[in-house]
């Protein structure tokens, strides 16, 4: 396996628990959040899609978001379901731009940030995405324990 199949298994098997989880929390329970400063479970799950269509277009654009428009701006949050079939094509499009590099752009490609000071190879910058998803599957573990709900079915 090489460095860009690894990265596409990180990522793919990142999402498809994330998936496992989001799926299993009750529609009843998709605005709850701990406290009035966090994320509702809805929000946290629209946030991990729409950031990893974000970290796309900062990777295109090698660092410079510039004028960037969310498609997700102003659309009402629904359920598990809307929120992943909006992700799709984003997501497929993320994941053949991945496909689409070569082992050498890792090392090679730089991504520049100079708003936030950052400046990563491109390798890092992908594996600090799926870090970021993996985070907030942690939070949401959080969550369903602290509601007192089933928290072992992500780890198959």
């Amino acid at each position: 396996m090489n460095s860009i199949q690894v990265i596409i298994l990180n990522f793919t098997e990142t999402r498809r628990r994330s998936i496992k989880l989001w799926k299993k929390i009750p529609k009843d329970y998709l605005y709850w959040k701990p406290d009035k400063d966090a994320f509702t479970s809805i929000q946290m799950i629209r946030h991990v899609l729409e950031s990893e269509h974000l970290f796309h277009k900062i990777i295109d654009n090698r660092g410079n978001l510039g004028d960037y428009k969310s498609p997700w701006a102003n659309l009402k949050y629904i359920d598990v379901e809307f929120e992943l079939e909006m992700a799709e094509k984003y997501r497929n499009s993320f994941l053949q731009m991945i496909h689409g590099l070569a082992e050498s752009d890792l090392e090679n490609i730089k991504i520049e940030r100079t708003e936030v000071g950052q400046s990563k190879k491109l390798g890092d910058y992908l594996n600090r995405i799926a870090f970021h998803e993996s985070v907030h599957i942690g939070q949401m573990l959080g969550y369903l324990r602290t509601l007192r709900m089933e928290t072992s079915i992500i780890w198959d």
